[in-house]
C-alpha cells in the first residue's frame, strides 16, 4: 500500500513503514528520488564544522548532514541512494542551491532574516559570537584598534556585512579585504597582509588551534553580534523542512547533539589530533534544550 504525502509531513523525520513513490513526492525529496542522488554542499576549511581532512569531508555539521541523508534514505526507501559532495564557498553556496546544483548545505552558514528571502533554514545547530583573530604581538585587543588598518574577512558572509557596517558607523577607516574562503583569509593574516581576520568565533578558534604555532595568535574583541548556523535548503518545501528539522531536534533533545559537540570541540580531531578546547556554551545548551529555527539578527 502506498504512503500518502500527508503521512510524510505528519511523521516528519520518522521513518516510514513503506517507501515513498515519486508521484506522491514534491520538491527536494522528489528531485532526490528521481535523480537517485543527494547533492550535498560541503566546505573545504570550515574547521571543525565541515572540512577536508586529507581523505574525506568531516566535521560537526558534516555529521549532521549525513544523519539527514540517512533519514532521506529511510524515508524514500532507498538504502543505496548515492551522495555527491559538492564543494561550496560562502559566495557561491546560495546560487548553487537556487540552481539545483546542491540540495542541502550544512557547513557553516549563518541563518539571517535577509537570507530568508532566497533560501530556507533548518533548526539552528550552533550559536556563536563574531570576533577576530590577530597576532598576539600586534597588541590588538578590540575593534577600535583596527582603525586605519587592513582587515580581512570572508566574502559573502554575514560577518563581512557586520564589519563593513561597523567601519561606516564608527568611522574607523579600515581597509577591508574580502577573501574567497576562510583559509585564504587566515593565510592573509599569517602573511601579515592583514592585522586581523574577523569571523565566527569557532572558525577562528579552529584556525588558531590547528596552526603549527597557536601561541602566536589570540582570539579577541567585543563580539560584533551573535548568530546561528543552520542547514540551508530551497524555500517552500515543507516535507523536506519537516524531515531536516526532525533529525536536528531529535539529536538535540536526546543528548546526541551534546555528545557530538564534545567530539568535535573538546576532544582531538582529525587529521592532526588537535583539541580546540571550546566547551559547550550556555547559549548552545539552551538551544539544544529548545530547538528552533529563528534567526538572531
Amino acid at each position: 500500500m502506498r504512503c500518502a504525502l500527508v503521512t510524510l509531513v505528519a511523521l516528519g523525520a520518522a521513518s516510514l513503514a513503506c517507501p515513498a513513490y515519486s508521484q506522491e513526492l514534491t520538491g527536494t525529496l522528489k528531485k532526490i528520488h528521481d535523480d537517485g542522488v543527494v547533492m550535498l554542499g560541503v566546505r573545504e576549511a570550515s574547521i571543525p564544522f565541515s572540512y577536508f581532512d586529507g581523505t574525506r569531508t568531516v566535521g560537526y555539521s558534516q555529521t549532521i548532514a549525513l544523519q539527514i541523508v540517512d533519514e532521506i534514505k529511510k524515508t524514500l526507501g532507498l538504502p543505496q541512494l548515492k551522495v555527491h559532495e559538492i564543494t561550496v564557498t560562502s559566495s557561491n553556496r546560495t546560487p548553487m542551491l537556487l540552481n539545483n546544483q546542491i540540495d542541502l548545505e550544512c557547513g557553516s552558514t549563518t541563518h539571517t532574516v535577509e537570507r530568508e528571502n532566497v533560501a530556507a533554514f533548518s533548526n539552528s545547530f550552533f550559536q556563536y559570537a563574531v570576533r577576530m583573530i590577530a597576532r598576539k604581538s600586534s597588541g590588538i585587543t578590540d575593534f577600535p584598534d583596527l582603525a586605519g588598518k587592513t582587515v580581512v574577512t570572508t566574502a559573502g558572509t554575514s560577518d563581512e556585512r557586520l564589519l563593513r557596517r561597523l567601519n561606516t558607523e564608527k568611522h574607523l577607516n579600515m581597509r577591508i579585504t574580502s577573501a574567497r574562503d576562510h583559509l585564504e583569509a587566515f593565510t592573509a593574516l599569517k602573511d601579515d597582509r592583514a592585522v586581523a581576520f574577523v569571523m565566527d568565533e569557532p572558525i577562528v578558534y579552529g584556525f588558531k588551534s590547528t596552526d603549527p604555532h597557536p601561541e602566536d595568535f589570540v582570539v579577541t574583541g567585543t563580539p560584533l553580534g551573535y548568530e546561528v548556523y543552520a542547514c540551508m535548503f530551497r524555500k517552500g518545501d515543507e516535507p523536506f523542512r519537516v524531515l531536516v528539522n526532525g533529525v536536528i531536534a531529535r539529536g538535540q533533545t536526546s543528548g546526541d547533539a551534546e555528545r557530538l559537540y564534545n567530539q568535535w570541540f573538546t576532544q582531538p580531531i582529525p587529521p592532526h589530533g588537535i583539541n580546540l578546547n571550546f566547551p559547550l556554551s550556555e547559549q548552545n545548551r539552551a538551544l539544544f534544550a529548545h530547538p528552533n529555527d529563528h534567526a538572531l539578527d
